[in-house]
């Protein structure tokens, strides 16, 4: 079968599938003893800078869970090493960034740079696992701007984003000018993916439920409609982001071909506000922790609440988490595949 045949990309342009496809967010992680096994020998920012290897995890999670699409192992942070922001990653911290921008002016310290000669090893990643891979969709993805300046703003992870809502808030040109370059790193590093191999692509906006539906259609739905629109023509594509439910309406008027949903909304409920576009989502994560009696009922309950439409993409609401037992990862896989073949009704 070749691959616009696969039922994954039949899915994205939302034409009858014999099942519902499937692919799990952090299907290659923690949660797996041979990653852990890799990461012993080497940091995580190693790993993503070693194609050879990080192709390897990348097809090792697909033949592990016989999912339907790969996703490239990467970060969403990684442009920012090439911007000169000090990215690192510390034991148990997360992601720290050394050079955070505070003033308006240390927006104009960022170091633009040649997308291919900063993160070559992504677009070397995907081409070894498209030559392993051929019939096996693989979706590459990024950060979305607003995601990516909280990270620079903050300094890493937060929980409120005070620093980059007051930035926005007080400094509305220098926030304009951070969000136009990471709009065009963005674009460029996706485009890029396209032409090392990727089949589909995915903007991550993970952090952006954290502003009110004013905030995000002033001063995020624009870029987020100038990269999808710059997309439109590579490649179908997938715009997720976390706690979202109040401004899916907004996210699904940017431009994707998909549009993820959390686990925090009922999806039939997100696919009413999302409207005429394909849907991935939505099982909690968490409840790959409990037993297979409840794995099975939630799994059952998404599947219901997509009611059969074309263009549902299973996945969960989030990425897997670090304690998850792989048993539970692949039976919930195999569950997708046995009850969305069953016939409805």
């Amino acid at each position: 079968m070749d691959l616009e045949n696969n039922i994954f990309m039949r899915a994205l342009r939302r034409e009858q599938v014999e099942r519902t496809p499937v692919w799990l967010m952090r299907q290659a992680g923690r949660y797996q003893p041979e990653y852990r096994a890799i990461r012993a020998k080497m940091s995580f920012l190693e790993l993503c800078h070693n194609s050879q290897v990080a192709a390897e995890v990348t097809t090792m999670a697909v033949d592990m869970l016989q999912v339907d699409a790969a996703i490239i192992f990467a970060d969403i942070l990684l442009p920012l090493q090439c911007l000169n922001a000090g990215l690192r990653f510390a034991q148990g911290d997360g992601p720290v960034i050394d050079n955070p921008i505070r003033l308006a002016s240390d927006v104009d310290k960022l170091s633009l740079f040649d997308i291919e000669e900063g993160l070559g090893y992504v677009f070397q990643s995907i081409k070894l696992f498209v030559k392993e891979r051929p019939l096996v969709p693989l979706i590459g993805f990024a950060g979305a701007p607003f995601t990516l300046a909280s990270y620079l703003i903050e300094g890493g992870s937060s929980r409120n984003f005070e620093r980059t809502k007051a930035f926005m808030y007080q400094e509305p040109q220098a926030f304009a000018r951070l969000m136009a370059i990471l709009t065009d790193v963005t674009i460029a590093y996706l485009l890029a993916q396209v032409a090392a191999g990727a089949h589909c692509l995915m903007l991550f906006d993970s952090w952006v439920g954290t502003l009110s539906r004013e905030d995000y259609e002033s001063s995020v739905l624009p870029y987020s409609k100038q990269i999808f629109a710059a997309l439109a023509s590579a490649a179908p594509s997938i715009h997720f982001g976390t706690a979202t439910g109040g401004m899916l309406d907004l996210i699904a008027a940017a431009g994707s071909t998909v549009v993820g949903v959390d686990w925090r909304m009922d999806l039939a409920s997100a696919w009413q506000m999302i409207g005429d576009k394909a849907v991935q989502g939505n099982l909690d994560p968490t409840v790959l922790l409990a037993d297979r009696a409840l794995i099975k009922e939630r799994t059952q309950l998404v599947l219901d609440k997509a009611g059969g439409r074309p263009g549902h993409i299973f996945n969960l609401g989030h990425g897997i988490g670090k304690d998850t037992p792989v048993d539970n990862v692949k039976y919930l896989v195999d569950l997708v595949r046995e009850l969305s073949s069953k016939p409805r009704g």
